[in-house]
């Protein structure tokens, strides 16, 4: 892609996402994400391959239905209430439309079937790019309107995504699909606290983003694709090999790791609100999600040889790792001190 392409594609998403999230009016809002989708589709079609294309007609025909959906709620909100404030969605059947059609925009069940096969198309940067920052915009918008959010729906959706994204990542031997159920599962949990607590739903997505990142940026260095691909990870690279496993080990959400924090969080905010069965169901779910994650960490460590090869063969990968690797791994390892100041 030339570079030109690549700056205008890149201000593209970065200035929808941002006008997405400073937006005060439905229109505004519906503009940005509209801009973020055509951003997106070039990223998507890059790869000359009728996966891509299939991938991206897929993301249009969805995201486009989203959008349509979003347009209806405003639309019948500003003619009950005369308003097109994005904060004054006081009409119940606008905020139900509404939160179908973000939950959509994200990924998250039911309207979960376009995301694990929009990633298994694209290349392991725009499926980075799918579950991190795509994300952003319409957790901003739920953030906005959770006043105005009827907890049972979202609690319903919430169970739904974590449960379908942890039974549907288990069969899995693709990378990126799998990484697409994880996906899903972590948006339910924010989806099930948004309307009990804004702040720890945002501190969870952020926490996963910088979590799922370096995991990412570790697969694009590794060029792995597969769960037997990723059997020669330590051969090629001993400290990639272990630093994805505690990547993964933390997206698990296993102590003293950082994934650990929001979850824990999360069960103590529905325990007080007298929801502990729900809570007690959420984390029996997440067993789910942590099988997989535990057998990838498996594959990753138990096939390590007792030495490590020092030939350089033509199928060896480059061994230096991107800075932002270096950066957000430590971040999303071992953050869990913070917990104490964010619980009390």
């Amino acid at each position: 892609m030339p570079p030109m392409a690549s700056l205008m594609i890149a201000l593209g998403i970065s200035l929808s996402t941002l006008m997405v999230m400073s937006a005060n009016h439905w229109l505004m809002a519906w503009l940005g994400l509209e801009l973020n989708m055509i951003s997106v589709l070039p990223m998507i079609t890059k790869q000359k391959h009728p996966r891509s294309t299939e991938a991206a007609t897929k993301y249009f025909l969805t995201q486009a239905t989203a959008s349509s959906i979003l347009l209806l709620s405003s639309t019948l909100n500003a003619w009950q209430t005369g308003s097109w404030d994005i904060t004054q969605l006081n009409n119940k059947l606008s905020c139900t439309l509404m939160i179908s059609a973000l939950t959509m925009k994200m990924g998250a069940a039911p309207t979960h079937f376009w995301l694990p096969e929009v990633l298994q198309g694209s290349t392991l940067t725009t499926a980075l790019l799918m579950t991190t920052w795509q994300k952003i915009a319409p957790i901003t918008l739920m953030y906005t309107i959770s006043n105005h959010i009827q907890s049972n729906i979202t609690l319903l959706i919430g169970t739904l995504s974590i449960l379908v994204g942890g039974w549907g990542g288990i069969n899995q031997t693709q990378l990126r699909k799998m990484m697409a159920y994880s996906s899903i599962a972590h948006s339910g949990w924010t989806i099930t606290v948004i309307s009990i607590s804004p702040n720890i739903a945002l501190l969870n997505i952020i926490i996963y983003m910088t979590i799922s990142t370096p995991i990412f940026l570790l697969l694009t260095t590794t060029s792995t694709k597969t769960l037997q691909t990723m059997t020669t990870t330590w051969i090629t690279s001993p400290t990639s090999a272990l630093l994805l496993t505690l990547l993964l080990l933390s997206t698990a959400s296993l102590p003293p790791l950082t994934g650990f924090t929001p979850k824990l969080l999360m069960l103590d905010t529905l325990t007080t609100h007298k929801l502990a069965p729900l809570a007690m169901t959420l984390a029996l779910l997440s067993l789910l999600s942590l099988t997989f994650y535990l057998r990838t960490a498996y594959l990753l460590t138990s096939m390590a040889p007792p030495i490590t090869t020092q030939s350089t063969t033509t199928w060896r990968l480059k061994t230096h790792h991107h800075q932002f690797t270096t950066v957000l791994s430590p971040i999303a390892l071992f953050n869990i001190t913070i917990t104490p100041a964010l619980m009390f």
